[in-house]
């Protein structure tokens, strides 16, 4: 009782009153704020299993992330700043790549108005040792011929059928189509890897995702991450909020809170 804790869980947080089971709960370290403790569980075990896991990051090795100023991407570059000497490749809009510089990006590509695969290849003709792909569709396709002999691609989202508002059929379809497929016969000639993550099926993974928290903790004590925060919006203003990501305006995270931080309470005040 009393303790402070992060939490995970598939859903239902957006509330001020949760109930979770204990083995969903974590401490939190030292110094760490409720705002951080938020960004951290689901973005950090994702980016740290997808590298460490299935990726087996090592020295001297370059990594495609998409989505690269996201809440994922943020993390993963920072635990890809943990291995020495690896080349990061992010594509985000051209706005957010002075952030991405300074987080350690070598190479940002602005997806918009590049063809992010021509970019890597001008830089690196053999390719990427690993590609995070959030997008699906095509872009699983793409990921994969960027791949190096030995390469890993790790599939974790499917973005392309987010195109705004509503839900758009047409684009769903498309995206469905462009699915990337792939057989055992055919892998065996290409001497790469295809893996597949989604943090939401590994419930009854909890000594994996509970020794994954414990590396991570341990990350952000030695300071070696922290999570990013964008903006951090109180529960009435959730519309704007989830504004602010789907015009893609954040770079880290967008939190939630069940009430308007108190200095700008006070603002509000005067």
């Amino acid at each position: 009782v009393g303790d402070k804790v992060m939490v995970l869980a598939r859903s239902g947080l957006w509330q001020e009153v949760v109930n979770v089971p204990a083995s969903q709960t974590f401490p939190m370290p030292e110094g760490m704020s409720f705002e951080e403790a938020a960004a951290l569980l689901v973005n950090y075990i994702t980016a740290y299993m997808i590298l460490f896991d299935f990726g087996n990051l090592r020295p001297n090795q370059s990594v495609l992330i998409h989505m690269a100023a996201g809440g994922v991407g943020t993390a993963a570059i920072q635990l890809c700043k943990t291995v020495e000497n690896v080349t990061i490749f992010g594509t985000a809009s051209a706005s957010k790549h002075d952030s991405l510089k300074e987080s350690g990006v070598a190479h940002p590509i602005d997806y918009r108005t590049m063809d992010y695969a021509e970019e890597v290849w001008k830089i690196s003709p053999k390719g990427v040792d690993i590609v995070l792909d959030p997008l699906g569709g095509s872009d699983t396709s793409k990921a994969f011929n960027l791949l190096k002999p030995m390469g890993k691609l790790i599939t974790y989202g499917v973005a392309n059928l987010l195109t705004g508002q509503k839900k758009n059929l047409m684009a769903m379809a498309k995206t469905w189509w462009n699915q990337f497929s792939i057989t055992a016969l055919q892998l065996l000639h290409q001497n790469k890897a295809v893996c597949g993550y989604h943090l939401g099926y590994m419930d009854e993974e909890a000594e994996l995702i509970r020794s994954v928290v414990a590396k991570l903790v341990n990350l952000y004590s030695q300071g070696k991450i922290k999570p990013k925060i964008d903006s951090v919006w109180p529960f009435d203003q959730v519309a704007e909020a989830m504004r602010q990501m789907q015009e893609k305006k954040n770079v880290g995270k967008v939190i939630l809170v069940p009430e308007a931080p108190k200095e700008e309470s006070k603002k509000a005040e005067n």
